[in-house]
């Protein structure tokens, strides 16, 4: 069982070395190479992101799994800015749990956005499982994706 908890500053350096294994870990699924979004391997990046937005550790037992970063982006909008899973602990639904848990956790959130490369068709795959919309690409050639709700439901629509 995965239980979603808010990040501490004292996570910083664990939650920078699963990022840098899970977005490392991409080159099995088409990455140019290893690496990741800024900051992905950085600790100090990782307690920044605690301050700029909401920061929220996976965790199994008493181990960190994994990290989701929510960003506002306005009243009712959120950012999914990063989302990443220990590679051990990918492909059994957790990151299904962990979107389940972000639309349960923001009730009254009627926007959710979030950005993938092009090159990652397993992600965009995953993105489209949990409910989000592939609306475009971002200046780099990224894919964006978005998910309307209606407020106070976890139905999407306008």
């Amino acid at each position: 069982m995965v239980r979603f908890e808010k990040a501490r500053s004292g996570d910083a350096e664990r939650l920078a070395e699963v990022s840098k294994r899970a977005f490392d870990h991409d080159v099995h699924y088409g990455a140019p190479g290893p690496g990741g979004p800024p900051g992905y391997d950085s600790a100090a990046w990782q307690a920044r992101a605690m301050r700029f937005g909401d920061y929220y550790k996976l965790v199994a037992g008493k181990q960190i799994i994994g990290g989701i970063v929510v960003l506002r982006d306005g009243v009712r909008e959120y950012q999914v800015g990063r989302i990443y899973i220990e590679p051990e602990f990918q492909d059994q639904g957790i990151g299904a749990e962990a979107f389940q848990f972000l639309w349960e956790a923001y009730p009254l959130a009627k926007r959710w956005t979030l950005g993938t490369p092009a090159w990652n068709q397993r992600t965009r795959h995953f993105y489209r499982k949990v409910g989000l919309v592939e609306i475009g690409k971002d200046r780099d050639g990224g894919i964006l994706f978005e998910r309307r709700i209606r407020p106070g439901t976890l139905r999407e629509g306008a």
